[in-house]
């Protein structure tokens, strides 16, 4: 029989424990609700490290240390134009997006956001749900004005912003993610009207995205599944008892708990990969495509994009 000595044994230890020992690193845009699951998945369940910055799927193609990436599905698209080894691995939320609009403008039903004045981001998620929820309705963007400008995530709202713009009267409308477009419906009181609660023309696919290169790495494979499994977790105390998280997830993004429990009805906090997934980003592609000044990537091309198998991993256990 072979005999281990004390030293041995510590050794050993010490290696396997290092082993083990896991460390991420996550780009996800830190001024958007959405991100927050990571953040409670990190704290409370992820055994390791995790460091989150600041940044989104772009981050996995300029730090190299960047294990995963989080962003909405357009910007997924924009990165996979030119990047063809990102692959989305599951959501970390999906938002259905509003139009909050001023009744003083004349605006009464979606039609009549024709010849007005829509804040948006350009060339991103809020703006593909413009002109698609308008496009119900027959309306082009050629209907309507985009006005570029930015969020807000809680009052006093800048002179920039889409809720003091809308309040100002420099826009009739607002359509994009929360809680601007809460905000403006704050901003403008009484003379609010909102469209889209419906919850089935279009919703954000906030993706958490990697590369083929941190997937082929069995360790780092490891990892990323292990995150995936605390990011359930994390989720499944944002569906059944998000009075326990609210709070923390208000503050990681530099907001009020009461503005974000209005809007948590329009999040869906699941990690999935959505059964519609590729027909979503087959149609959307061809808004990305001119943006990115290319032509809309073909469905089998995009396909590739999508990879289950990380998921089904970490459900697995």
């Amino acid at each position: 029989m072979h005999l281990f000595k004390a030293a041995d044994i510590a050794t050993f230890s010490v290696l396997f424990t290092a082993h083990l020992a896991c460390s991420l690193k996550i780009a996800s845009a830190l001024g958007v609700l959405e991100w927050t699951p990571e953040l409670i998945a990190k704290e409370d369940y992820f055994q390791g490290d995790v460091d989150i910055v600041n940044g989104g799927i772009a981050s996995l193609y300029g730090d190299s240390t960047v294990d995963l990436g989080s962003n909405s599905e357009t910007q997924l698209l924009l990165q996979f134009g030119s990047h063809r080894n990102l692959r989305s691995i599951g959501t970390v939320a999906e938002v259905y997006y509003r139009i909050v609009a001023n009744k003083k403008s004349g605006i009464n039903s979606l039609v009549d956001l024709k010849g007005k004045n829509i804040g948006a981001v350009r060339s991103t998620s809020s703006e593909y749900f413009i002109q698609t929820y308008l496009s119900t309705v027959g309306l082009e963007p050629a209907d309507y004005t985009i006005v570029n400008g930015i969020g807000c995530l809680q009052e006093p709202c800048g002179a920039a912003t889409f809720p003091a713009m809308l309040r100002d009267g420099r826009i009739d409308a607002i359509g994009m993610w929360e809680p601007s477009v809460e905000l403006g419906a704050e901003a403008l009181g009484s003379d609010t009207i909102v469209f889209g609660d419906n919850q089935t023309i279009y919703r954000e696919i906030y993706n958490l995205a990697t590369t083929t290169e941190k997937l082929d790495d069995p360790k780092k494979r490891e990892e990323i599944v292990q995150f995936l499994r605390a990011l359930k977790q994390a989720e499944n105390i944002f569906q059944t008892d998000p009075q326990k998280v609210i709070t923390r997830a208000a503050e990681a993004v530099n907001t009020n708990a009461t503005l974000l429990e209005a809007v948590w009805p329009v999040h869906k906090w699941d990690v999935r990969v959505p059964s519609d997934m590729l027909d979503v980003l087959v149609d959307e592609d061809k808004f990305v495509a001119p943006n990115a000044r290319r032509d809309a990537l073909p469905r089998e091309s995009l396909a590739a994009l999508i990879d289950p198998s990380v998921l089904d991993e970490a459900l697995q256990t």
